[in-house]
This record gives structure tokens, C-alpha cells and sequence, in this order.
């Protein structure tokens, strides 16, 4: 549903809205650049990497907490928002690291991208998008695995509830089990706050990646190509659960 046809739809329902905190001031907020790239937000919240997202995340992430504990599902953040300065460490740690054990630049970002994005590119910029586990299941030495999410993995029974009631509280899985998807790999526990999310990502397509990327010096960025800026576009940040587009 697009902005007008919202906004024409809430007027016709009495300003009911269809999510929680899925308010007019979020649908008509203008983003500015810095927001958008993880350079300072003046709606996140919080005061650690754990607690840090925008503020009407929280509100709902609260909202969904609660209901998950009548389940015994204790919903807990691993990672939320995050800035672009350490999104920048993630990268370039991972590329120096990669092109010194012989992969030539190319090859190491093709590699790092398979999970981590570029900064400057994150969704978790945003302070709308977080990894999620179980709190109340055992937590095995590498949380972030698909298979802890599926079959008798510990987070199965939040996976099974988040599938039935995220959507609900406006979340939704971003990057799909989905064969025909491409981009980034399959994460069972990244979930996004669409109410918010939707609209920045509108704002965010309108962005020069390739001109940030070149301001902002990250290692690796020379090698990155006007096709392989658009074919990231393409798959990384737009092939994603189409709920969130």
C-alpha cells in the first residue's frame, strides 16, 4: 500500500491503523542522509548495541515480548541497531582479513556479503531491524546458525511462534528461505519493523550507494563497479520478503 493510499485508508477507518505506532507522523517523516547511512538518528533509543533501535521498534518489540511470555518464549535481542561506524569494522575487518589469507578483493567481498552488508548499506542503520533468539532455550556456542531455528534446534518453538504472531505486532522475517531469492543467505532470526522500515527504505533507494561508499573511504570500495553496485542493489538490499518492499 502505497503513502496516499494509507493515509486515504485511515481517514476512511476513523485513523485506525492496521499496526501498532503505524502513525501518520512515521509515514510522512522525511529521513536525511546521515539516518539513513547509520551516522545518528534522533528516534533511536536505547544505550547499548542490545537496547538501541528507533523508538517505535521498541514500543512494539515490548508489545510482542509480552505476548511471546504467555508462551514461555522469551524474546531476546542479540543485535539491533547498528552504527555505520561499526558496521565499517565488521567489513573491513572481514576484508583484511580475507584478502591476507590470498583471496583477491573481489573474492572477499563476494564472501562477506553472503551475510554482513556493506556499511552504509545495513538495515540495522535503521534501529528497525534485530536478531532474535529464544532467552529461555539453551544457547548454543554460535546462535546465529539456521539450523538453531528449525527441527530440534533451541529456538524452533520462537521460530514457530514468530511465524504465527509476528506479523501481527508489525515484524516480519526480511531475508526468506526462499529458493528463488537472492542477495544475502537465509536468516531465520532477523526480523523488521515494517511501519517504520518501509518508508525508510523508500527514502534510502533514492541514495547514491557507489558516491557514499567513495566519500566515506571504506577499504575494498575502489573495486567496487557500477555493475556490481547494481547488481548489490539488485539482490542485497531489494530481494528481500516482498511484505517489506
Amino acid at each position: 500500500m502505497n503513502r496516499k493510499d494509507f493515509l486515504k485508508t485511515s481517514l476512511l477507518l476513523g485513523g485506525i491503523t492496521l499496526l501498532p505506532s503505524f502513525s501518520k507522523e512515521t509515514i510522512l517523516q522525511d529521513f536525511s542522509r546521515n539516518q539513513l547511512i547509520g551516522k545518528g538518528n534522533p528516534n533511536i533509543v536505547g544505550d547499548s548495541y542490545l537496547t538501541k533501535m528507533h523508538k517505535e521498534t521498541a514500543e512494539a518489540l515490548n508489545r510482542m515480548k509480552a505476548e511471546a511470555l504467555k508462551s514461555n518464549i522469551n524474546i531476546e535481542v542479540v543485535s539491533a541497531y547498528r552504527s555505520f561506524q561499526r558496521q565499517k569494522e565488521i567489513f573491513e575487518g572481514k576484508y583484511v582479513k580475507f584478502t591476507s589469507e590470498g583471496l583477491s578483493p573481489m573474492l572477499a567481498i563476494e564472501k562477506i556479503i553472503e551475510y554482513s552488508t556493506i556499511p552504509g548499506t545495513s538495515r540495522h542503520h535503521w534501529g528497525t531491524d534485530l536478531d532474535l533468539i529464544d532467552g529461555n532455550a539453551p544457547r548454543p556456542e554460535s546462535v546465529l546458525v539456521a539450523s538453531n531455528f528449525h527441527g530440534t534446534g533451541p529456538f524452533c518453538k520462537m521460530k514457530e511462534w514468530m511465524d504465527e504472531h509476528a506479523e501481527s505486532f508489525g515484524f516480519y522475517e526480511v531475508y526468506t528461505n526462499d529458493a528463488n531469492r537472492k542477495g544475502f543467505k537465509y536468516e531465520p532470526w532477523h526480523f523488521s519493523y515494517a511501519p517504520v522500515s518501509k518508508p525508510m527504505l523508500q527514502a534510502y533507494k533514492k541514495l547514491d550507494i557507489k558516491e557514499i561508499l567513495s566519500e566515506e573511504k571504506v577499504k575494498g570500495s575502489t573495486h567496487f563497479s557500477e555493475s556490481f553496485i547494481q547488481k548489490y542493489r539488485t539482490e542485497n538490499i531489494l530481494d528481500i520478503n516482498p511484505k517489506l518492499l
